[in-house]
């Protein structure tokens, strides 16, 4: 009984999260503004992760948990590469000497 519970609870949480993907798909799209277009991609790369590991429970299989790992981080580097960009204009900045 329970693990049908969990089953159901999964597959409804993955239905859940992939709207919300669209959802921020249509923020990414139309905007208005650059950042509001960089927080739309952060939170569809967070749900992607999200997806991964509920992906990971309902298999049974660990890869998909590195593959989040994985996904976040690069989710992490990119959100800030971009908010720097955002702020200053430019990503690596040279020191005067």
């Amino acid at each position: 009984m329970s693990e049908q519970l969990a089953a159901t609870v999964i597959d409804g949480a993955l239905i859940l999260i992939s709207g919300l993907c669209l959802l921020c798909g249509y923020r990414v799209i139309r905007g208005p503004t650059v950042p509001d277009r960089v927080v739309g991609l952060d939170a569809i790369a967070t749900n992607v992760i999200a997806i991964a590991v509920l992906f990971a429970l309902k298999t049974g299989r660990g890869l998909f948990v590195t593959a989040s790992i994985v996904l976040a981080i690069i989710g992490f580097l990119s959100t800030v590469t971009v908010a720097k960009y955002v702020t200053e204009g430019d990503i690596i900045t040279r020191g005067e000497r």
